[in-house]
């Protein structure tokens, strides 16, 4: 019997992780105080990624539909990660109450902002599920979708890990990096989700770490090589939102090219408003400090 169970177990575990070392996976997870909440994603493979595709989503309070998404695009290097996290700058009045703005040391610790107008699934607190999906298919999970474990999923074995029993809080109030052992992430919803077996709990409003991460994957950069990560967003976007671009190193400048092939825009900065586009399919190219150049399509709808 020991044998079948233990066969078992390895067959189930196989089944919700990703091959190692072969897809993005999550690499940090922050809800802290007020709206400072961020995911961070991690490339542990040996060639950059094409974030085009990609979307983190939140299921809230058990929801195991319609999630608030937020679309990804540009490159992620090997080896690099970056954290996106809530962008709200400013006091907003929600219904009943004041929805506060992130702090500034969070803000500056964030890779990406996001928009900071809810909802985005950057408004998630410790009870969502939070999901990293391409096309639609799920890439890693945080949490479980479908269960609204109460204030938080917990360290209480007994209750199934949610805080049924008050258990001590691990995805409220708290930092957490995926520890440097996982290789993949989860890609079937769990039975249970146990935050304590593939993370490691940092103090709240923790946010040094934010934007690297250690694995052992250890993705090699091939000598030469001149990728440069960045990520655009929002992207497809609404005809008048500013579209900003992220990246460690530093742009000069940024072009916009209609279908025709003929340039439209220069900016010299990293946001290109879209006011003045018409709805439609654009190429942005972007030149960077280190005299590399990428060429990204936007969308505006």
């Amino acid at each position: 019997m020991k044998k079948t169970l233990l066969s078992l177990s390895i067959i189930f575990t196989m089944s919700i992780n990703a091959q190692d070392c072969s897809e993005l996976f999550i690499s940090e997870y922050i809800e802290g105080p007020g709206n400072n909440n961020a995911i961070e994603i991690y490339n542990p493979t040996n060639n950059p990624i094409d974030l085009s595709g990609y979307s983190i989503n939140r299921y809230g309070n058990g929801a195991t539909s319609s999630p608030d998404v937020w679309p990804l695009s540009g490159v992620l290097n090997t080896g690099e990660a970056i954290a996106i996290g809530n962008g709200q700058v400013d006091s907003i009045w929600v219904s009943s109450y004041w929805s506060l703005p992130v702090d500034p040391s969070f803000y500056a610790a964030c890779g990406i902002n996001g928009s900071g107008v809810y909802p985005t699934p950057f408004y998630f607190n410790g009870d969502d599920a939070m999901t990293l999906e391409k096309g639609g298919n799920i890439v890693d999970i945080f949490g479980k979708v479908g269960e609204d474990p109460g204030n938080a999923w917990t360290d209480d074995a007994s209750s199934g890990y949610t805080d049924a029993n008050g258990g001590t809080w691990w995805t409220k109030r708290q930092t957490l990096v995926r520890k440097s052992s996982v290789k993949s992430g989860v890609t079937q919803n769990p039975i249970l989700f146990n935050p304590a077996s593939e993370y490691d709990s940092l103090p709240d409003a923790t946010y040094s770490a934010m934007g690297t991460h250690t694995c052992e994957c250890t993705p090699i950069l091939s000598i030469g090589n001149t990728v440069v990560s960045y990520v655009m967003y929002p992207n497809p976007t609404n005809r008048g939102q500013t579209v900003s671009i992220n990246s460690k190193e530093n742009i000069t400048f940024l072009e916009v090219y209609n279908i025709l092939g003929e340039k439209i825009v220069t900016e010299k900065s990293s946001n290109i408003s879209t006011k003045n586009l018409l709805r439609g399919n654009y190429l942005i190219k972007i030149y960077f400090e280190n005299g590399t150049t990428v060429t990204n399509k936007l969308i505006v709808e």
